[in-house]
């Protein structure tokens, strides 16, 4: 039986472990991300560690998330990350040098490589032939350090596509298909490889789909390594990275997708989750406030010349604020140098700096019960700023569409034709990455006022009792747990502060409640901790005493983030027994050492309610090391 993509990269890569589904495995990571909102965390997590100098074949720090300085925070913050990898040797990309995953693509990224990031959309690296996969920072520093990544060898599913994109159906209208097709759960425990006839998808458009696998709750998700792979990366002076890279003809998948590009429409992801999915001609006519056109999903050259072409010698609606902010550096050089800036800029759209912007809450939040279309990855209710506004997401095409008559507008209606091509060649200035130093043995570290130290957990006790501290239903998304958002987001680096707005989405008391109970349990439903990579939403919990979270189903990095920092994830044998659980009930876990070590399902007492239940744990011996321990750094040390 011959390899899918996925397998071929792994088999590459392979540390420990056997390739079947459901084995823990780990891999050697060739390359590794991180931004600013979580990149001070992991960078003094590597210093912890003790290593000298990073070990990869390449590691980037990029400046994208925290841009907004309204105070000196992260201002401090980008001076600490500066310093550190001059110290530790990685290259450091400059605030304005672009958003972390659209530079990486053009700048970085190599077929068949592995890249490990500290954000959940490092996926967009599928696009290029990458086995890219996002994570908490801690994992991140110790690929850095040259150790492996873990990760359950996942399951493959193939999107098998045929047929073409009518116009003004974009490659946004096809991840968001499949997200109706999968939800926003239905890639957990899988790769998502995508094949069949792609010679008419660019590698901006193949990234925008892989982007958004995360919404998927994939582990990745990776196209094949093809002529036009080749012709972008040598557009890009890259031409030396590129490798072929397919699956074999006699490859297996776990499930098979067949997907028609020439039927699809374009579609919304309405409020507040990326698998609500409705076609854009049954919202025609529903009047907008603002549109948003940018983030790692939607901001590439391509994207942006599409949206200039549509602008041109048109006037944005006067109920409409429109926004824009070009993926890279790159990206706005070359539209200023051949005149589509100009018609942008006409038109009346707002022109921000080349990074996240609106897409992590900086800035330009809607006004109150405001309908906002961003071409975004997420849509979680609060995230845009504003606690009742209405975010829909859709393609560039339907954004500009939109924006342009002050309704939801089927681009299609459109009496206009846009033709957009790459270039052969893109203006390449890399004067805005800082090379690593040869030797930063001389570098002084420098440490802002707002950088406090990490928590730290301690060993797991034979027994636990606590009591359930706060319960949440399904789809409960890292937003909720550890907000983001231009308030908020200085302060990553200082766990103290940030603990007073965790949970603050679905209780307000929780932060105040927790500290007086001396933490407890959190009880959760389905598809817990999906969303971002941000390992906040496990270490401000852990500072607030969260021993473990008992839920129907975890999201994947959330999980490891959860275990890296010593709080259990546990699930219910029964997901009835969720039911049995009300907020404020004590609850105990006994023999919890000897259980975990002897790999036996744990029991749950109920003590308010004078009953128990079996909890399920299928964690590996690596894992019950770590929580033993009280999580990952401890374990190190131990070893």
């Amino acid at each position: 039986m011959g390899y899918n993509i996925a397998q071929k990269i792994i088999s590459q890569h392979l540390l420990s472990g056997e390739m079947k589904a459901g084995e823990e495995i780990s891999i050697r990571i060739d390359q590794t991300l991180t931004q600013d909102a979580t990149g001070t965390m992991a960078y003094l997590q590597f210093e912890a560690i003790g290593i000298p100098r990073v070990r990869t074949e390449c590691s980037v720090a990029y400046i994208d998330h925290n841009t907004l300085q309204t105070g000196f925070e992260n201002a401090d913050d980008h001076r600490f990350i500066r310093t550190a990898c001059a110290k530790y040797g990685l290259y450091y990309s400059r605030p304005g040098n672009g958003i972390c995953h659209q530079v990486h693509l053009e700048r970085f990224g190599a077929p068949g490589k592995t890249l490990l990031g500290s954000d959940s959309h490092t996926p967009t690296g599928g696009g290029i032939g990458m086995l890219a996969i996002g994570a908490g920072g801690l994992d991140v520093a110790v690929a850095m350090g040259g150790g492996g990544f873990y990760l359950t060898m996942p399951r493959v599913i193939k999107i098998n596509l045929k047929g073409r994109l009518r116009p003004m159906v974009s490659a946004k209208d096809v991840i968001l298909k499949v997200l109706e097709i999968l939800s926003v759960k239905g890639g957990v425990g899988c790769i998502i490889e995508y094949g069949g006839d792609i010679s008419s998808l660019s590698v901006p458009e193949r990234a925008t789909i892989t982007n958004m696998g995360a919404e998927l709750g994939a582990t990745t998700s990776v196209f094949p390594a093809d002529s036009v792979t080749a012709a972008f990366l040598t557009a890009q002076g890259r031409e030396s990275a590129f490798i072929p890279l397919e699956a074999d003809p006699d490859a297996e998948y776990d499930r098979i997708i067949d997907l028609d590009l020439s039927q699809l429409e374009p579609l919304a992801a309405c409020p507040h989750s990326p698998d609500n999915i409705k076609p854009v001609s049954d919202l025609a006519g529903k009047k907008i406030d603002q549109v948003c056109i940018g983030s790692c999903t939607n901001s590439s050259l391509l994207d942006m010349l599409k949206v200039a072409k549509l602008l041109q010698g048109k006037t944005v609606h006067p109920d409409v604020s429109l926004v824009i902010a070009p993926g890279s550096k790159q990206v706005l050089d070359m539209l200023a140098k051949n005149g589509a800036l100009s018609d942008i800029i006409s038109a009346g759209a707002r022109v921000l700096e080349c990074a996240c912007g609106p897409c992590i809450g900086m800035g330009q939040a809607p006004n109150s019960k405001g309908v906002s279309l961003r071409t975004f990855n997420r849509n979680f209710e609060g995230r845009s700023g504003t606690a009742d506004g209405q975010i829909y997401l859709v393609s560039p095409e339907t954004a500009v569409a939109s924006a342009l008559s002050g309704v939801f507008t089927d681009p299609r209606t459109l009496d206009v034709e846009i033709k957009v091509t790459l270039p052969k060649k893109f203006d390449v200035n890399d004067n805005m990455i800082i090379p690593p130093l040869a030797d930063g043995t001389d570098v002084t570290v420098v440490y802002g006022p707002n950088i406090k130290p990490f928590p730290l957990n301690t060993a797991l006790p034979e027994e636990l009792q606590a009591r359930a501290v706060l319960k949440v239903g399904d789809n409960i998304t890292t937003d909720h747990i550890m907000p983001a958002g231009a308030k908020i987001l200085p302060f990553r680096s200082n766990i103290p502060y940030l603990s007073q707005f965790c949970f603050a989405v679905c209780d307000k008391e929780f932060p105040a409640r927790a500290k007086e109970w001396g933490g407890g349990f959190v009880i959760g439903g389905q598809n817990y901790g999906q969303g971002s990579s941000r390992e906040h939403a496990a270490l401000v919990p852990l500072y607030l005493g969260v021993k473990a979270v008992i839920a129907k189903s975890f999201a994947r990095i959330h999980a490891a983030n959860l275990i890296n920092s010593g709080i259990l994830p546990l699930t219910f044998a029964n997901e009835a027994d969720y039911d049995k659980i009300d907020q404020g009930d004590t609850l105990t876990l006994p023999e919890l050492r000897q259980r975990l070590t002897e790999k036996q399902s744990l029991v749950l007492r109920n003590e308010t309610k004078g009953i128990e239940f079996s909890l399920a744990t299928n964690f590996s011996d690596r894992q019950i090391k770590m929580l033993l321990a009280g999580g990952l750094l401890n374990a190190t040390r131990e070893q």
